[in-house]
């Protein structure tokens, strides 16, 4: 028997496309594309897909990052097909997430926001079910082929009730909001103790680098400067505070050194569940299914620290929300390969369903990344959109060659940079480059149109949409 595991955070590698056979196994042959052989397919091995939520992909140390927050996730990128420019669908959990389930863009899942309808008489909350009930899941698809599947979370934007527990047999979400890899990781070793002799598919899901969660015990402060005169502790109700602020002045006015406080503060939550992940790994290896399974790891989103002066994510399409990781290690492979192409997270349950060798739903817009893994270069743009707490609603378009569009609808304006030159996109060409920006568009609206979401066929009205507890306890817009 076989297995697949897939961890999803920022900066997920593949590599070690060839693997030795078990004796007595049969050989298969691998696919060739433009005489490329690439991954045989993994039919029955276990997949174990695990989301490092809000992990920037410009903090992960074997991304580039000059810090070694990510000890665990290098030591496997090293083993791991690394994929160094993967864009999100989405710049929060709720939307991103589903798209990995269910390979179709959030406008089409419809999963965009927590409540489907909000306003004075009427809080429904969104369900995958009621909002796309033709879409089949990840998990649906694993069960359906003898699978067993689990899922387990840190509640929020991934708890089951929005739809996200379809298809798995079991499904378990923390009861607090935001909970790490501490609730997680050990209800998936005890179930996986108990189903290590059936194939499986295994999703582990922590909320650890997420700016409302806190370690247990505190922090300690271990890349903060010694000097710094303690202005924040780093708490969640501060970050809450300054999201907020963000949100409601536009930008926010922060030190240096405070700035400097919160990325550190940032670097030692990846640390830490850097080395939850290790436990998990080295429990998982007692159970002496390793080179039965397959591993992804990935984020759904990142997280801005101050890049475009705000803090926290979901409010913005740059590339600090958007950039993630995305690492698949392959059973037996001991070496990594490096693919820059400018690639999606819509390509991740295709590329999935392409490596365990199932077949695939007629729903998915992405492709999958296996002729990539064996050398193809990849050439498409590439979709994101948020429509976050309906405080805003941006579509973006970025192109191979690294252009990028983004477009906010409730106000008719738009951002064109160029990410070769300007990675932090500081510098907005649309009025500069603009035929560049008009074609990008005309294509970005192309692109909506042909999956049946008509940009311009309705008012684009900003209202509330509430995340937290905090917002919309009183003034719930009609």
């Amino acid at each position: 028997m076989r297995y697949l595991v897939f961890l999803t955070f920022l900066g997920l590698t593949i590599s070690g496309c060839q693997r030795e056979k078990p004796a007595g196994e049969p050989v298969a042959t691998p696919e060739v594309v433009n005489d490329l052989p690439l991954p045989m397919k993994y039919k029955d091995f276990n997949l174990i897909f695990v989301s490092f939520d809000a992990l920037q992909a410009s903090h992960v140390h074997s991304l580039g990052y000059d810090r070694e927050t990510t000890p665990t996730i290098d030591a496997m990128a090293r083993k791991s097909f690394t994929f160094t420019n993967i864009i999100s669908a989405a710049s929060w959990t709720v939307p991103a997430s589903m798209t990995w389930f269910t390979g179709v863009y959030p406008s089409e899942h419809r999963m965009t926001n927590k409540y489907a309808i909000y306003n004075r008489e009427v809080k429904k909350p969104a369900n995958l079910k009621e909002l796309a009930p033709h879409l089949v899941t990840l998990a649906d698809i694993f069960r359906e082929n003898g699978y067993a599947t689990a899922g387990f979370t840190g509640n929020a934007g991934v708890s089951g009730g929005f739809g996200y527990e379809q298809g798995f047999d079991v499904y378990v979400h923390e009861t607090a909001k935001f909970g790490s890899f501490d609730f997680s990781i050990p209800r998936a070793l005890a179930w996986l103790k108990n189903h290590k002799d059936r194939k499986f598919f295994l999703f582990l899901h922590g909320y650890d680098c997420h700016g409302q969660n806190v370690p247990p015990g505190g922090y300690d402060y271990r890349f903060v400067h010694k000097n710094y005169d303690g202005k924040y502790l780093g708490s969640e109700l501060e970050q809450e505070a300054l999201r907020e602020e963000g949100l409601d002045r536009g930008q926010l006015t922060l030190r240096e050194q405070d700035v400097r406080f919160w990325r550190a503060i940032y670097d030692e939550k990846i640390q830490r569940a850097d080395a939850r992940f290790q436990h998990f790994l080295t429990e998982f290896d007692k159970l002496g299914i390793r080179e039965k399974t397959l591993f992804i790891l990935t984020s759904d989103h990142g997280t801005e620290f101050y890049e475009h002066r705000r803090l926290d994510h979901g409010f913005t399409l740059y590339q600090e929300q958007l950039h993630v990781p995305l690492f698949i290690h392959l059973p037996g492979q001991n070496s990594q390969t490096m693919i820059h192409d400018r690639i999606g997270t819509i390509d991740v349950m295709p590329t999935i369903l392409n490596l365990m060798d199932l077949s695939a739903p007629s729903q998915l817009r992405g492709h999958s990344l296996v002729p990539a893994c064996g050398g193809v270069p990849v050439n498409r743009d590439i979709f994101s959109e948020t429509d976050y707490r309906a405080y805003t609603y941006k579509r973006c378009i970025t192109t191979p060659a690294g252009w990028k569009l983004i477009y906010t609808l409730e106000t008719r304006s738009r951002e064109l940079y160029d990410l070769t030159d300007d990675p932090h996109e500081l510098k907005n060409l649309a009025s500069v480059e603009t035929e560049r920006a008009d074609e990008l568009e005309r294509k970005l609206f192309a692109h909506y149109a042909a999956i049946g979401h008509d940009l311009k066929a309705r008012r684009w009205e900003v209202g509330l949409n509430p995340v937290y507890a905090s917002q919309g306890k009183d003034d719930a817009k009609k």
